[in-house]
């Protein structure tokens, strides 16, 4: 199992945990609006720090968002399996090929 799969795991398990010991429990306790806001801000400062050439700053703001998008994904119910099954079945087509398959 890889370190996202558990990180998912970590983030469903704490669903409905206290939230007064957990951030992902209060993040999620907080609704998929909070989470979506959340994983916003993560973003951009994620890309804030790509501009900016900081690596250092980029890797951990990287971490960040692939946390919060797994909180913003737990929130709505959906789980890392259904995205990773998005994921291969993209696998091979060209991305134009696919964008153009969702109009």
């Amino acid at each position: 199992m890889s370190a996202l799969e558990r990180l998912a795991e970590v983030i469903a398990a704490r669903r409905g945990a206290d939230a007064d010991g957990s951030w992902t429990a209060k993040l999620l306790a907080r609704g998929p609006d909070k989470c979506a806001e959340k994983f916003g801000e993560e973003a951009v400062e994620a890309i804030i720090a790509a501009v900016r050439g900081d690596r250092a700053a980029l890797i951990g703001e990287a971490a960040d968002v692939v946390y919060h998008l797994l909180v913003m994904l737990a929130a709505q119910d959906v789980t890392l399996a259904e995205v990773l099954t998005e994921l291969e079945r993209r696998e091979g087509v060209s991305g134009i090929d696919e964008k153009a398959a969702r109009k």
